[in-house]
């Protein structure tokens, strides 16, 4: 009787914790739903200044230290993000949508928080939080990727 008991004790439990993980799942999805969005390969870079042109962005605040017209593609605009991580700068080079750019009203100066997320990176302002763009893995843009229904 006792084993019973603790068995569904610890069953309750569990589904008490998969519940918790699910809405916060949800919470961070619904978060970022008015945000628009872009693939790795597509948004995200490394500086020419860096040493290796990797994608990897760690967590944090940086600060937008260049603004352009994205080079050889229309209606987008490129971030010069840098912050500094163990002594050393780090830069990061963002495409976004022209449109993202203008709705957030960005400038150089302004800090912008990244947040690395199972689905990628979220870009958000750090005045409020409010993820404004999403940076998804390929593997997970591939996937969102709308496609022609034949019946």
């Amino acid at each position: 009787m006792k084993f019973q008991l603790r068995l569904i004790v610890g069953v309750a439990a569990l589904g008490l914790a998969v519940s918790a993980q699910a809405e916060s799942f949800a919470s961070s999805a619904s978060s970022a739903g008015s945000a628009s969005s872009g693939s790795v390969s597509d948004s995200l870079s490394g500086s020419s200044n860096s040493s290796k042109n990797d994608r990897k962005v760690a967590d944090g605040d940086y600060r937008i230290i260049q603004i352009a017209v994205t080079p050889e593609r229309a209606g987008r605009t490129r971030l010069t993000l840098a912050t500094r991580e163990q002594g050393a700068e780090q830069r990061v080079v963002l495409d976004l949508p022209q449109a993202t750019f203008e709705q957030q009203q960005l400038a150089v100066g302004d800090a912008i928080h990244a947040r690395n997320r199972v689905y990628g990176l979220e870009f958000a302002r750090v005045d409020n939080r409010q993820p404004f763009y999403l940076v998804l893995a390929d593997e997970w843009y591939g996937e969102l990727a709308s496609r022609p229904l034949s019946l």
